[in-house]
């Protein structure tokens, strides 16, 4: 009961970070989160943390290769359409 809510209370802080989720998606995933984890036991807790390091480095990896500039605004002169 207690690990329920722990992870209940840690998803909804994760929520604030995540880009979709609202506070109470983001407790439900960190109760269902607690649950599973709790049945995979050991190799299933290594294997999140393995898979979330990836997705985390994935994610970095992608945005790094977007551009800087998200407006037409800052587009440099030399790139920008002229009209």
């Amino acid at each position: 009961m207690i690990g329920n809510i722990i992870g209940a209370v840690a998803g909804n802080q994760a929520a604030k970070h995540i880009q979709g989720v609202d506070g109470t998606g983001g407790a439900v995933l960190g109760v269902v989160a607690t649950t599973v984890l709790r049945r995979l036991g050991p190799a299933g807790l290594l294997a999140a943390a393995v898979g979330g390091y990836a997705l985390k480095r994935y994610s970095e990896r992608r945005k790094a290769k977007q551009p800087a500039y998200a407006d037409s605004e800052s587009i440099p002169d030399t790139i920008a359409p002229t009209a």
